[in-house]
């Protein structure tokens, strides 16, 4: 159980770790990407205007060249029109947009380029210009350059929308890892929740509930040692009486005839006396139990011999005891007094059941909590199908001097938790009102391997 909880908190921890990297990096990247695109997104905005201010700059200076070599015919101004033109060409050769669009506005630019110069060439090859041609040139300069500068315009759109889409891409990326986020970290607090849960349940709880018992049983056995004092004291002082009154009814006994009508009463009170000398045995025994005599004892060795003890005895009851074991443990104890604790459950078992039914007696082993530590244990039951055991009952059931017979005395379960006590182990029982009780002594084991 503690592996397999170690494992559950390992594995727990594990996702946790992995879901807060996933987080993690999931939040750097989202940072990154927000401030990369932030950046990216101001440089294609300044590029846009860039490129389209550039255009319309180079253009109009192209007009203005072309405009004074036509008025002055100066060879140097047409020198300058056609290295501006040249340069303007290379520019646009040497931009690389990313979309079709983009690509096609190039290309469409770089066409009324070269129609633009193809004008100005027709321009320039003219010898003589009136008025009316000078016109006519004039707004043929102004139709081609306000064409180019329409392209410069449309250019600027094209970047802008190749860079929307980019944001629209990070948009989309961004959206994910945000889902990717809100997911770990919804898992994160589903599996911290269940780590919380599953260290309550296993840890915490079982911790709350052996303080309990600890606490219970501690005030149990100061309640026993308590009581056990005072039974001690008063089952000597009832001892003394007993004897001297039993010594004068056999003396009285002895003065009556046989056919004396007083002989009855002697022999009723002569059986009462009994009955109170096995009271205060009991009650010595519980509060003076002797100390336990160690023996190697074999548990299936030691449940055979009570089997054929109690068959004899029960077969009138219609009860059958069979013995149940899948391994033969040793065990360290005193054969009488396991004995006695054994003899007392089976006779409960068979006062339960009334007739008709069955005791089995079974031995096994176990890795139990024993003393505040794991350990492996023998555990020696008797079981049977009874009435069981009422909740009322439970409540009381160690408490000495309580009990459901007319004749009991109440110190049986009391006596043999205290015998079990003295040898290290424990006594626990389960029970099914109407279905039947398993009483179980608890033990140190002994393997039979062991030398």
């Amino acid at each position: 159980m503690k592996l397999s909880l170690r494992f559950r908190l390992v594995f727990l921890a594990l996702m946790i770790a992995i879901l807060a990297a996933v987080i993690v990096a999931a939040t750097t990247v989202t940072w990154r990407q927000v401030t990369a695109l932030r950046g990216h997104f101001s440089s294609v905005r300044i590029e846009s205007f860039h490129i389209a201010e550039h255009l319309q700059t180079a253009v109009l200076i192209l007009d203005a060249t072309l405009l004074r070599f036509i008025l002055r015919r100066n060879q140097s101004d047409w020198q300058s029109f056609t290295r501006d033109a040249d340069q303007l060409e290379a520019w646009l050769k040497l931009e690389h947009p990313s979309t079709s669009r983009e690509r096609q506005e190039i290309a469409q630019v770089v066409t009324e380029l070269s129609a633009y110069r193809t004008e100005a060439n027709a321009i320039a090859l003219r010898s003589d210009l009136s008025i009316v041609n000078m016109s006519n040139v004039l707004s043929r300069i102004e139709n081609a350059s306000q064409k180019l500068l329409s392209l410069g315009y449309d250019l600027a759109s094209a970047h802008r929308a190749a860079a929307q889409q980019l944001v629209d891409a990070a948009e989309k990326s961004l959206a994910l890892l945000q889902e990717v986020i809100f997911c770990a970290l919804a898992l994160l607090l589903i599996l911290g929740g269940w780590a919380i849960a599953l260290v309550y349940r296993e840890m915490i709880a079982p911790l709350q509930r052996k303080l309990v018992e600890t606490h219970a049983t501690i005030e149990r056995q100061e309640k026993l040692a308590s009581l056990g004092v005072l039974a001690a004291g008063v089952a000597h002082e009832i001892r003394n009486p007993l004897t001297a009154i039993k010594a004068r009814l056999f003396t009285l006994k002895k003065t009556l005839g046989e056919r004396s009508t007083a002989l009855e009463d002697t022999n009723l009170i002569e059986r009462e006396i009994t009955r109170l000398e096995r009271i205060v045995r009991d009650v010595l025994m519980f509060a003076r139990p002797a100390e336990p005599r160690h023996e190697t004892i074999s548990a299936m060795s030691l449940l055979g011999e009570l089997r054929d003890l109690m068959n004899t005895q029960l077969e009138a009851a219609n009860i059958e005891v069979v013995v149940e074991g899948s391994c033969d443990t040793t065990i360290q104890g005193d054969p009488n007094q396991l004995k006695q604790v054994l003899l007392n459950l089976i006779h409960n078992s068979a006062e339960s059941i009334g007739g008709c039914g069955k005791i089995t007696l079974r031995a096994g082993s176990e890795r139990v909590s024993l003393g505040g530590h794991t350990a492996n244990v023998a555990v020696l039951e008797v079981e049977d199908n009874g009435k069981g055991i009422s909740a009322d009952v439970q409540k009381r059931l160690f408490d000495p001097f309580y009990t459901t017979k007319p004749a009991g005395t109440g110190l049986g379960l009391s006596i043999a938790a205290r015998i079990i006590e003295q040898h290290g182990g424990a006594l626990r029982y389960q029970t099914e009102f109407g279905q039947g009780t398993t009483f179980g002594i608890v033990l140190p084991l002994k393997l039979t391997d062991e030398k």
